[in-house]
């Protein structure tokens, strides 16, 4: 019981135990049958046990009630386990899904296996209590498929890693100047020729090193759908990022004239097959719009999500200084500098999205300028941005780069794989805090939650970015779930207790964490360079 993660709101031990056997079943009603027919599947292909899904429950013994209780929130539940078996019940099929994850880590790490180890074994689950609530609304997770694509089977099993530690949005970041990954019917360009590029940096941009090899892939509009429709059975939300006006050049190489054409010639560009600030941004022209209301059109069809992220960060306004259309643009509109060409064009996405029921959200730039009434705001540069969205009105979503960045690397050591930032050991992130001290409650409101961002510059492939997750992911999932303490008052001692115990569902899952004791020789990337960023990380 005390090996939760992410920790209960409270728990109360019993005295005894529920046994799962070939006779007990699964009931759930209408309401709660999604819940049941998960629920069954994943037990049933770890325990063996036939786990018969039915309506009313019986005497059969060890039986499993899922239910709805309309005197708890949306997310709470509530799990009894006592003589007459076990009881998950929820607010919503949301609730009861969360109460059904935590009945899973009661069962054991084999609970989390794909078949049974031994089909003679015993399975239980202690009498208790248990009551529960989340935090926060928003429990976020962005993954980054641009830098390096993620086959759909990748993704799929993220969104059941999130599920596993009650996590529930999934940024998904899906454009971007190294690749353009989802398949727009009106646009075939943007993959035919913006979802592959020739070659990819190894490392940091400084790094000599390149993989001579062609990297790429893009999801079609089946695979969204599926992905979509497998997020929605777990509870999870998708909000797509399409990223504007810069980090585009995947865009423009398919598109040249979206570029800035009288700066440069944009039919030469490439995706990029490098990182870091790309100096190639949209142009702000009324073609532009058009074509990224296009796009925006079909992501909405494929996205039901309250948000839509747009991006909005690290749009150098070089070209637009030196092109006669962007000035032309500014001069038209009454700007006051290019600053405010970029809120403009945030401002009309906004405005396009409000009138389709949607709400945009952006990366902290987005402020610069003036935001749009109604946005909302991912801050990563720190906590200033955030702070200064919420005093406006704006929700938030806190995602500091120097806390929740799990690209950067977990270890000083020399064998850490591509060090990239500053050091954010799993210590560091349980007692990352997402919502600022100086927010009055009022204005703490408008903290929608919070989320851990994956960049995948330097992670290839899956187990690369498990090895970046994890174990830290589950330490963020409990800060973004659990009402813990101040940061300095936190049991970190407790959780490290409880994620021994953890270790072994994320191996029963197969997820290639970083060990406690550093890095496996697997692992590790001798030769590579990163760019580790000394001492502690600025709070701002």
């Amino acid at each position: 019981m005390t090996e939760l993660i992410p920790a209960p709101r409270g728990a109360v031990a019993g005295a005894g135990e529920v046994r799962l056997t070939r006779h007990s079943r699964i009931y759930a009603d209408s309401a709660t049958e999604g819940v049941g027919r998960w629920l069954g599947a994943v037990l049933r292909q770890a325990t063996g046990l036939p786990l018969r899904e039915g309506r009313e429950p019986d005497d059969a013994e060890g039986g499993i009630r899922l239910r709805l209780a309309p005197g708890l929130g949306p997310e709470e539940y509530r799990l009894v386990s006592d003589g007459s078996g076990v009881l998950v019940e929820g607010g919503s099929a949301a609730g009861v899904f969360w109460g059904a994850q935590t009945l899973r880590q009661l069962l054991g790490p084999d609970a989390y296996r794909r078949a049974p180890l031994d089909r003679d074994r015993a399975w239980s689950v202690p009498h208790l209590t248990i009551e529960d609530a989340p935090r926060f609304r928003w429990r976020g997770l962005m993954l980054d498929v641009a830098r390096h694509f993620m086959p759909k089977e990748g993704v799929l099993r993220y969104l059941d890693l999130m599920a596993a530690h009650k996590l529930n949005v999934f940024h998904f970041h899906l454009t971007d100047d190294q690749g353009w990954r989802i398949e727009i019917e009106r646009h075939p360009r943007l993959t035919e020729i913006g979802s592959w590029r020739a070659r990819t940096k190894t490392g940091h941009r400084a790094s000599p090193l390149w993989e001579d090899k062609p990297h790429g892939g893009y999801y079609t509009r089946d695979d969204i759908r599926e992905i979509v429709a497998y997020a929605a059975e777990r509870h999870i939300t998708v909000v797509p990022e399409i990223d504007v006006p810069g980090h585009s050049q995947a865009a423009i190489a398919a598109y040249p004239e979206l570029g800035n054409t009288d700066v440069i010639d944009t039919t030469s560009l490439s995706v990029w097959d490098t990182w870091g600030i790309n100096p190639n941004v949209l142009a702000p022209t009324d073609n532009t719009l058009r074509f990224y209301e296009g796009v925006f059109e079909e992501v909405l069809e494929l996205f039901p999500s309250e948000f839509i992220h747009v991006g909005g960060d690290e749009c150098p306004k070089d070209q637009w200084r030196r092109s006669e259309t962007a000035q032309a643009r500014i001069r038209e509109l009454g700007l006051a500098d290019e600053d405010e060409l970029q809120s403009w064009f945030i401002k009309h996405f906004d405005a396009w999205l409000s009138a389709r029921g949607r709400r945009l959200i952006g990366w902290d730039e987005i402020l610069e300028g003036g935001l749009a009434e109604g946005a909302a705001v991912s801050s990563w540069r720190g906590y200033a941005g955030g702070v200064a969205a919420a005093r406006a009105g704006h929700d938030v979503v806190m995602c500091p780069e120097q806390q929740v960045y799990l690209d950067h690397r977990q270890d000083p050591g020399p064998e850490e794989p591509v060090p990239i930032g500053w050091v954010r050991t799993l210590e560091d992130v349980y007692r990352f805090e997402p919502v600022p001290p100086e927010l009055t409650p009022e204005e703490a409101r408008h903290v929608l939650g919070t989320q851990a961002n994956l960049w995948t510059e330097v992670m290839e492939d899956h187990a690369r970015v498990d090895y970046q997750a994890f174990p830290r992911l589950a330490a963020f999932a409990e800060v973004a779930w659990s009402a813990l303490p101040a940061p300095a008052e936190r049991d970190f001692a407790g959780f490290r207790r409880r994620m021994a115990a953890h270790y072994g569902r994320l191996d029963a899952l197969g997820v290639a964490y970083r060990p406690p004791a550093g890095p496996l020789p697997w692992q590790r990337r001798p030769g590579v360079l990163g760019r580790p960023i000394d001492g502690p990380p600025p709070h701002r």
